[in-house]
């Protein structure tokens, strides 16, 4: 049983990408292009926050549609991480590394969504599957 959003694995998959992207956004040229910068932390933080707003909410849609928004958002990263690879501002092995995290994160964003579609349970009763594993 998920009691908080927290408890949620894609939530703390989110956590993981959105610390990450701080990380590497924080010196060298990639600091210094602001929007870019700040467009791609923005979209990062999203996928966290549409998953505990969805969350929080309580209601299955509306539970659906933010998980929707922030695999829009999780869209958006990827996409932003082609302009900082084809600008310099990260490595190969870096993009590949965030944009496997951000690939994880859709994944587990559509099962999410597949299974609260697919069933009548309540929010906070989603399946062990998608929960987060006790630290």
């Amino acid at each position: 049983m998920a009691e908080t959003f927290e408890d949620l694995r894609v939530w703390q998959t989110a956590r993981a990408l959105t610390n990450a992207v701080y990380e590497h956004t924080k010196t060298g040229a990639f600091s210094q292009d602001v929007g870019l910068r700040d467009q791609i932390q923005r979209a990062a933080v999203s996928i966290m926050s549409n998953v505990a707003e969805g969350f929080e909410s309580r209601t299955r849609s509306q539970f659906i549609h933010y998980l929707g928004q922030a695999k829009a958002s999780a869209g958006e990263v990827r996409c932003q991480l082609y302009v900082a690879k084809d600008q310099g501002y990260i490595d190969q092995d870096t993009f590949e590394e965030l944009s496997d995290d951000a690939e994880k994160i859709t994944r587990q964003l559509y099962r999410l969504i597949e299974h609260l579609e697919n069933s009548s349970s309540q929010v906070s009763d989603i399946d062990k599957e998608y929960l987060a594993p006790p630290e």
